[in-house]
């Protein structure tokens, strides 16, 4: 398919975004990328999840307990995936890039892959936000239907109801299926991948066998397939459930819009950092616990806005270009408490629970 480009002005907004950021970072004398904050958050996330996984699976706890690590495993990876692996994969981590790398591949260890999560998110979804047939992160047909141009089915009715157990098969799914199909397909959505390198196919199949290993084969011949079964799924799922809910109040909100190309010249109405802000919303931002435990993606603007700036600073640069927006006249989408922005999403979704 033809992809759609953008619109540009000689004094974009997204020019004179840059401008002010870059002239933050300088004046403030600071590097864009990670500092000691996180990197003592990565150590400390790693080494808990490492003791978690130890004591579940090589100590055998009570059923009660076992349960409830496995929770607190499944929120442990949601919060690695947040604040180390998508961190590192944009290059915002550190200013060392084999720093980023290692950080990335935390991605596969815990089951997922980094060569398809670069081009689905990092060059799909961060340029093509929410248009529809592109952006593969709000496709989820047939069981929800997230923006009006896609096709509604009869169990869209109750969509608004039963999403959270459709949310909570993200996980899983992502990682013994979707991987695999655009690994075998060559493509993410309708979006051909580039060709994968030698290294990237022992990657892939590396790293899957070892998950395989640690969190399928090894526990069932030490607990049993019964307990291991049961204690997956709850891990499993509890992390689709968080996955999921952090992106979808940051991008199908009542607020955000889903555009599509003009279908004669296939241009987009705005220009790009105008199309990010009308189809992103942050939520929760004066929550420090919560910014801390979703590593800053409750500034999903900010993000979306300057991917290669570490979480830490957005904070900081949200004053700037909040701004810029009263600035320019452009819409700043934000929710102040999540439980607002859950109430917004799931009227969204009702709202699309009718043809």
């Amino acid at each position: 398919m033809t992809l759609p480009k953008f619109s540009g002005t000689s004094q974009s907004f997204h020019s004179e975004l840059k401008k002010r950021i870059s002239d933050y970072f300088n004046q403030a004398g600071k590097a864009p990328t990670g500092n000691f904050q996180l990197y003592f958050k990565a150590i400390f996330l790693t080494v808990a999840f490492i003791a978690v996984y130890i004591h579940l699976v090589f100590y055998t706890p009570a059923t009660w307990l076992a349960l409830t690590e496995c929770v607190v495993l499944g929120g442990l990876t949601a919060a690695i995936g947040f604040n180390v692996m998508h961190d590192g994969l944009h290059g915002s981590f550190s200013k060392h890039k084999w720093i980023n790398n290692l950080a990335g591949l935390s991605l596969n260890f815990l089951g997922a892959n980094n060569f398809m999560w670069k081009t689905k998110h990092n060059i799909i979804h961060h340029t093509y936000t929410n248009i529809e047939g592109i952006d593969d992160d709000i496709e989820a047909k047939p069981l929800l239907r997230l923006c009006e141009t896609q096709k509604y089915y009869k169990i869209h009715r109750f969509q608004h109801w039963y999403f959270w157990a459709a949310y909570s098969l993200l996980y899983i799914w992502w990682v013994f299926f979707t991987d695999y199909k655009k690994y075998f397909l060559k493509r993410v959505g309708s979006v051909p991948l580039k060709p994968m390198s030698v290294g990237d196919h022992i990657s892939f199949w590396g790293f899957k066998l070892l998950h395989a290993f640690l969190f399928v084969a090894l526990p069932i011949n030490i607990v049993g397939f019964t307990p291991w079964l049961i204690g997956f799924l709850v891990y499993g799922m509890f992390t689709g459930v968080v996955l999921s809910i952090v992106f979808q109040l940051a991008h199908t909100v009542e607020d955000t819009t889903f555009p599509h190309a003009n279908i004669a010249t296939h241009k987009m109405e705005d220009e790009w950092a105008i199309h990010q802000l009308k189809t992103t919303a942050n939520f929760a931002t004066g929550n420090k616990l919560i910014s801390w435990l979703v590593g800053g993606l409750n500034f999903q603007v900010e993000h979306h806005l300057f991917p290669r700036v570490s979480h830490v600073h957005y904070p900081a640069i949200s004053k700037i270009i909040k701004k810029a927006c009263e600035d320019f006249g452009v819409t700043y989408i934000e929710y102040p408490k999540m439980r607002i922005a859950l109430a917004s999403h799931v009227s969204h979704l009702k709202h699309l629970s009718h043809k």
